[in-house]
């Protein structure tokens, strides 16, 4: 089922959107089947889960942080994690390039930005995520590489404000990127949402249970 589900999902995405399989909660023999069927990114919300997987599964794994993120939690997953999908603020982005630097590393990140009408989603405003790009602190970490942004959208069947939510962040997006052109990725939409993302100019998205089936 779950080769099968995948397969289906990758051969409809688009050449230039890239899927990340979110295998939190999943046991290591449903990521294997993935990994098996040829998928190689996969994505956590737990540090403690995402470190242990790591450990026993295949190096060649790259694996995405996609959860809210503390950071005392960073130094755990430094020395291997491939993308921290969910920054939300400075003081997160330079604890990651401390531990980064610790490690010898530079790690990707996405800054988060936060598009939807709920309160409990984390992250920037358009004004905060300005002031953190043109900072001169900013440009002297050198062991972190910003390379986009993600968002949530509300969790809602209203399509109308989904589609608006997302088209809010690839405006946001299409601002940014003259100035920083290494920002290339843009990490919206999940199981429910992705068609939609993907029409509003997604490039990265977040699947799981249309892959693994209910979460555990």
């Amino acid at each position: 089922m779950i080769k099968d589900n995948l397969l289906e999902i990758k051969n409809a995405l688009p050449e230039h959107v890239t899927l990340v399989a979110v295998s939190k909660t999943k046991p290591d023999k449903d990521l294997m089947e993935a990994y098996a069927a040829g998928q190689r990114i996969f994505g956590e919300n737990k540090v403690q889960e995402m470190v242990g997987k790591w450990e026993r599964l295949p190096k060649d794994i790259k694996w995405h942080m996609i959860g809210h993120l503390q950071r005392n939690k960073v130094k755990y997953m430094a020395e291997f994690v491939d993308l921290v999908h969910g920054v939300d603020s400075f003081r997160l982005l330079k604890e990651i390039n401390k531990r980064a630097e610790q490690n010898n590393r530079s790690i990707n990140c996405l800054l988060q930005i936060h598009i939807a009408e709920e309160d409990t989603k984390f992250g920037l405003d358009k004004e905060e995520l300005n002031l953190i790009l043109k900072s001169d602190e900013y440009h002297q970490l050198k062991n972190i590489n910003v390379v986009g942004l993600m968002a949530m959208a509300t969790f809602t069947d209203n399509e109308t404000q989904v589609r608006r939510e997302f088209n809010q962040l690839k405006t946001i997006f299409d601002s940014i990127q003259p100035e920083n052109p290494q920002i290339k990725t843009l990490s919206m939409g999940m199981s429910g949402d992705y068609q939609i993302a993907i029409e509003e100019g997604s490039t990265m998205v977040r699947i799981g249970s249309s892959i693994f089936g209910k979460r555990n």
